[in-house]
């Protein structure tokens, strides 16, 4: 039986709120069976049957007995005081009726009103069915879909703010408008295709269609380097610390995240290995990497632990290169190409030297601090203003999905074959061929086109409950 069959016949429950004991907790039916399911077990003043759509009922839950309401009012046969919302097809998350119970947040109360109502012929959804069955009843494609599993995760405002993007069709209506026109080409070419004893037939004007492919190959690859920030929004910039031994990185990482997440020591080769932590500035998530020493050295560990700073630094988005501003030593050269890092240049240690020896130094693109003290804010300023300038998503679709960065590299590579086929003046039916796969590619991203597979592997990761 197809999944959209079984959509139709079963009714579904989960608590929709985080699992444990609260003020309250919300439990969310969907199906058609929804409102009669839940009425069952509701006792207000009229019956969730005859409720209008979104209406709010406040009444209690409690036991049928003999398929007739309670008449007298036990301690036994009531379960809890709840409002209960109701919402009917098509207009609701789902497409479906639904039904959701605010109870009181007693895991007691949880676990019994779930069992009441799969005794009464719910069945317990999966993770993420709510959302599917929406997907499904095509209150929303899989961009949308899966921005609601982003808008859950988000930890900080920049997340935040690019998955409502996406669950606001910022993605859909990019790649619907570049399909559409597409499509109307591939059309006309599988037209002269029909036509294949006629060759001096040509529906599908060739200019035309060059000047297309090279506008969608613009904007695929507008969207491919969009991952980078996307990316970077949702797993954090990388700013790696870089310097010589015993320049204050680890006490600088202390003073960032306001705690001894690193192990402080005078003695040189202390920290061995990289050492990592998230921070939120300025509404952006900073993933902060300590790193060894940068120095010529005899001990094997310590080689290795060099060798991972100068991946770290590689892999950085920011490089923080740190100096003792009393003996400044420069550890870049040390380090591959990193032209396309923003470097920062740090002096610490400021205390202990005088004001004439720190004019010698000069001001210029520097910031001067004392990570002993604490006092780091204008670094933590000019992070937060390469964040604002690099990672900035508010006029512009920003890909942050690898499923989706994935698809849009193939689709640029069909497009692409597509320029080189009209240049060489290949037939229509190779044409036709590198269109089709630009389109699927294009589909599979928004769920146009998609297997149960890749459906089943996208909603396994929701939460049970949405």
């Amino acid at each position: 039986m197809a999944l959209v069959e079984i959509n139709k016949m079963n009714t579904i429950c989960a608590i929709s709120t985080p699992y444990g004991s609260g003020g309250i907790a919300v439990i969310r039916v969907s199906g058609e069976s929804a409102i009669p399911l839940v009425d069952s077990l509701f006792h207000g003043r009229k019956s969730l049957i005859e409720a209008a759509a979104y209406t709010v009922h406040y009444g209690e839950i409690r036991r049928k007995v003999k398929g007739e309401r309670l008449e007298v009012k036990g301690e036994d046969d009531i379960l809890d005081q709840v409002l209960v919302s109701v919402f009917r097809a098509p207009h609701s998350f789902t497409g479906e009726d639904i039904v959701e119970i605010a109870c009181h947040g007693s895991m007691y109360i949880q676990q019994t009103l779930l069992q009441w109502l799969v005794d009464a012929g719910c069945q317990m959804a999966k993770a993420g069915e709510f959302t599917q069955r929406a997907f499904l009843n095509g209150k929303m494609d899989l961009t949308e879909a899966e921005a609601v599993a982003d808008l859950i995760a988000a930890q900080t405002k920049a997340e935040k703010d690019l998955a409502l993007s996406q669950l606001r069709g910022g993605i859909s209506h990019e790649l619907d408008a570049l399909r559409e026109r597409l499509l109307t080409f591939t059309s006309l070419i599988e037209l002269e295709l029909d036509f294949a004893d006629h060759e001096e037939l040509e529906f599908a004007d060739r200019s035309q269609l060059n000047e297309l492919a090279e506008e969608i190959d613009t904007k695929i690859g507008r969207l491919v380097a969009s991952f980078k920030t996307g990316n970077a929004i949702k797993q954090g910039i990388p700013v790696a610390i870089i310097g010589a031994p015993n320049v204050g990185k680890s006490t600088l990482l202390n003073a960032l995240l306001g705690e001894e997440r690193a192990i402080v020591s005078d003695i040189q080769g202390t920290t061995r290995d990289t050492v990592e932590d998230t921070l939120i500035l300025g509404g952006m998530l900073f993933r902060f990497i300590d790193t060894a020493g940068l120095r010529q050295t005899d001990d094997t560990v310590e080689s290795m632990g060099i060798e991972r700073s100068r991946q770290a630094a590689q892999k950085a988005a920011v490089i923080i290169h740190l100096q003792d501003a009393s003996k400044p030593v420069d550890t870049l050269s040390e380090l591959n190409d990193i032209s396309d890092k923003k470097i920062i240049q740090v002096y610490n240690k400021v205390d202990l030297i005088s004001e004439e020896a720190r004019r010698q130094l000069g001001e210029e693109a520097r910031i001067y601090l004392s990570a002993k003290s604490g006092n780091v804010e204008i670094l933590k300023q000019e992070l937060i203003a390469f964040a604002a300038e690099q990672c900035d998503i508010r006029n512009a679709v920003t890909i942050s999905n690898t499923r989706h960065y994935e698809a849009l590299v193939r689709a640029q590579a069909a497009i692409q074959r597509v320029q080189d086929g009209l240049q060489m003046q290949i037939s229509g039916e190779f044409l036709s061929m590198d269109l089709q796969d630009c389109l699927t590619a294009l589909g599979e991203i928004t769920g146009q086109i998609s297997s149960q597979e890749v459906l089943n592997n996208i909603f396994s990761k929701f939460c049970i409950g949405k």
